[in-house]
């Protein structure tokens, strides 16, 4: 969760204005959580509220993702979206946009087996993102993470992913000279976690997601959650990223540390 987090407030400031490189300024004076974010946090807050019982994890997720859009009015949601989570009885909209992805992060923490990862998944994504590459790009990201969280190899999960969801057969100077911005998740989710593959520790996976370009807050939130999983978070970054974030935020990666399985994976 903590690792979306991050990949959201690096990406912030270079979401549309793309710098193809990776020599940049990590955290600089401009960089904000979006509502990449704050979705992340909702729906990390509707699995803990389900105390580990997830029969009515939508609609507990609806629930926390339409408070947490009052709490955060003035944030970028897609436009769609945001009529979704104004409506009174918000209904799915046959959506495949990336914001599917960006928010499962929470999800592999939870869930006791990589079924329940997919399963999970798809209950907090199809109740506004239920188009099959909606769900699709929610899930491989999910799994990924999963995978990771569980030692898998970087070629296991590359196999795994290839195998059941997107073929990642990327070249990162071709990405660097001709990403362009893409909304959706077929066009975010596998360039995401091939930066993640390519990567050689959380910091260099967050700053190649920001060198190809793209929708850069959530490509980066995407890689940052399995960049996570698999590397863990120096602490250094992980101190500087919390001034970012205000008093809710912290509260509920606090409360989302205490009562998902994160200990397991990171505090053995």
């Amino acid at each position: 969760m903590l690792g979306a987090i991050i990949g959201d407030i690096v990406g912030s400031v270079y979401e549309f204005d793309n710098i193809k490189k990776k020599n940049f300024e990590l955290f600089s004076p401009n960089s904000f959580f979006t509502d990449d974010t704050a979705m992340t946090v909702a729906v990390s807050n509707a699995l803990v509220a389900c105390k580990y019982n997830f029969g009515n994890l939508s609609e507990i997720a609806i629930s926390k993702m339409q408070n947490t859009y009052e709490r955060y009015p003035e944030l970028s949601y897609g436009q769609k979206f945001k009529f979704w989570l104004m409506a009174k009885t918000p209904q799915p909209y046959d959506s495949f946009g990336n914001g599917a992805a960006m928010r499962v992060s929470a999800v592999p923490y939870f869930a006791k087996d990589l079924d329940q990862v997919i399963e999970l998944s798809k209950k907090v994504t199809a109740v506004s993102h239920n188009h099959p590459e909606g769900i699709k790009g929610a899930e491989a990201t999910a799994v990924a993470i999963w995978l990771a969280l569980h030692k898998h190899s970087k070629e296991e999960i590359k196999s795994h992913i290839e195998e059941f969801y997107y073929k990642l057969k990327f070249d990162y100077e071709d990405l660097k000279d001709n990403y362009k911005y893409d909304e959706t998740c077929q066009g975010t989710v596998p360039q995401a976690i091939y930066c993640f593959l390519i990567s050689n520790d959380f910091e260099d996976a967050i700053r190649t997601a920001v060198s190809i370009g793209g929708d850069s807050d959530t490509l980066c939130a995407i890689t940052g959650a399995i960049a996570e999983a698999f590397y863990g978070i120096p602490e250094q970054i992980k101190k500087t990223a919390k001034k970012y974030m205000d008093r809710y935020v912290l509260k509920s990666y606090k409360t989302f540390i205490k009562k998902s399985n994160y200990r397991a994976y990171f505090e053995k």
